[in-house]
């Protein structure tokens, strides 16, 4: 069974720390099984700049049990899917403790971006690229990033007086957008279901 009050405490801790370290929990919906993580870029990385979003489903066991957390963006790493999003990182796996939280997991993903294991890869085609072409993998990875990762503040300005024309009240058409990465659709989508 889920420890619920500690998940709450964990939440109630990446709020207040959210600031500092840019790491933010929250769930999906009203079922704190369900929640989504984002992390910033790390600085001096083909990463930096971006805001990641990353999919966590708690198990039956946590915090005994590590948590299932895949990437939502997509990101050109050796340790994760380019495909699905999976993350290739031993604390998700058998160096789980019920010592470590959600926001030490994200903090470990977040440095994985910076320090990537090619010899333990997720994706073999983005591994062997990091191994042969160091330049051509930054490059790709700084694309991806753009691509994925950002959204121009004029885009998100737009978005937001978009929904606000639609009916929405401003505060709640920007955190929409936010929780769901920017993407407009999704953010009218869960405008819509309340």
């Amino acid at each position: 069974m889920i420890d619920f009050a500690r998940v709450q405490k964990e939440l109630q801790e990446c709020s207040r720390d959210m600031e500092a370290s840019g790491i933010k929990v929250a769930p999906k919906s009203d079922n704190l099984a369900r929640l989504t993580g984002t992390i910033p870029g790390p600085i001096s990385s083909p990463y930096e700049g971006g805001t990641f979003q990353i999919d966590i489903t708690l198990p039956d066991g946590y915090p005994f049990e590590p948590p299932k957390m895949q990437f939502a963006t997509k990101v050109w790493h050796p340790n994760i899917s380019s495909q699905s999003g999976a993350i290739c990182l031993d604390i998700l796996k058998d160096q789980w403790s019920p010592a470590l939280t959600l926001k030490t997991a994200l903090l470990s993903v977040q440095a994985l971006l910076s320090a990537p294991e090619p010899d333990d890869p997720q994706d073999a085609v983005v591994a062997q690229q990091y191994l042969r072409d160091r330049q051509t993998f930054v490059g790709t990875a700084r694309y991806w990033t753009e691509t994925f990762a950002k959204t121009s503040s004029l885009g998100v300005e737009e978005k937001v007086q978009k929904l606000v024309e639609m009916g929405f009240p401003e505060a709640l058409a920007r955190s929409a957008l936010e929780s769901v990465g920017g993407d407009e659709n999704s953010a009218l989508e869960k405008l819509c279901s309340g």
